[in-house]
């Protein structure tokens, strides 16, 4: 019984490390992982790099560590990713815009085509176009005759960023509608919001990650869509193209990219394991509730040709709308 007994406690160590087998084949590195995220705390790229880390964390047997690297319109995150060895220790966890918008209207330090390679989408974040709860309309033909008529006095659009979809959406809804109104940035998409509210701006195109919780509350009223379908979370709010506006559709993918210097091979056994993380039930439940839409993730190389067209056509948008950092 005692010889039994040594047996399977000798044994032990090697029934634990089977188990762990199918767990480490699946871990493209041994040693923690990094995810570089070029946006403060709290912002709409953390909440999308946190709800991911702990399943990655979990499928690859690794420490998954968020790193934030705000500014420069994602420069200082960019540089930070590829100042590090391209080894997958570290990864760079973004919204799409800093690769498909920021660059097209603001000198960077890195080429968003040549620097970086696109590797898992995990979600998109769909737009909603939203004005002061005080403004007296209740459709959009309504907000346009009161944004042409009813003032009294020049309108504005507000923007959580200039040169970004929020500012690109604001002046074709302008132009479209035959209104005069003044753009007015904000470092994002609380002050924004807050100044919407507070009826200093009229309307503003923003993120539904950001206005959703506004919108149910009734602190802002919402007029439209601005993505190819409704949303489930708003399903009784038409789209932008359904109302006239086809042009405004706008839907940034948030995942992951890493250095172009990555060997194509790792990059692909990366995307695996995070399209795997990403397509748990548990993290898809985590990314509705934040109000992202989830995603079924394309292959590196269709995730690069994606990106590649949204930016050719953002770049097709900035020259018509004439949109600059200083509009």
């Amino acid at each position: 019984m005692k010889k039994t007994h040594n047996i399977l406690r000798r044994l032990k160590p090697w029934a634990a490390a089977l188990a762990a087998a199918p767990l480490l084949a699946h871990a493209w590195t041994t040693k923690p992982v990094r995810i570089v995220v070029p946006a403060p705390a709290g912002g709409t790229m953390d909440v999308v790099a946190r709800v991911l880390s702990d399943a990655i964390s979990a499928e690859i047997g690794q420490p998954v560590i968020v790193d934030n690297k705000p500014g420069a319109g994602g420069a200082i995150g960019v540089q930070a990713l590829n100042s590090a060895p391209p080894d997958g220790q570290t990864i760079m966890f973004m919204v799409s815009n800093i690769l498909t918008e920021i660059p097209l209207v603001m000198k960077t330090s890195f080429d968003p085509v040549k620097d970086v390679k696109p590797v898992t989408m995990v979600a998109r974040s769909a737009m909603v176009l939203v004005s002061a709860p005080s403004v007296p309309a209740n459709d959009l033909k309504g907000l346009i005759a009161y944004l042409k008529t009813g003032k009294g006095s020049p309108g504005s659009y507000a923007s959580y960023s200039a040169g970004t979809s929020s500012h690109y959406a604001g002046a074709i809804f302008a132009r479209k509608a035959g209104l005069d109104l003044q753009h007015v940035p904000f470092p994002g998409s609380p002050p924004a919001l807050q100044n919407l509210m507070g009826s200093q701006v009229d309307i503003l195109f923003d993120g539904i990650v950001t206005s959703l919780p506004l919108i149910k509350a009734g602190k802002v009223k919402v007029f439209g869509v601005g993505a190819k379908t409704r949303l489930a979370q708003l399903p009784e709010v038409p789209t932008m193209a359904e109302q006239g506006f086809d042009e405004i559709d706008f839907s940034n993918w948030a995942g992951a990219i890493v250095s172009a210097k990555m060997p194509d091979d790792l990059v692909k056994r990366i995307n695996a394991v995070l399209t795997r993380a990403a397509s748990s039930p548990k993290v898809r439940e985590r990314l509705i509730a934040q109000n992202f839409v989830p995603m079924t993730s394309e292959s590196p190389e269709q995730l690069a040709k994606i990106t590649h067209d949204e930016y050719e056509r953002n770049a097709r948008i900035v020259k018509t709308y004439n949109i600059q950092l200083n509009q």
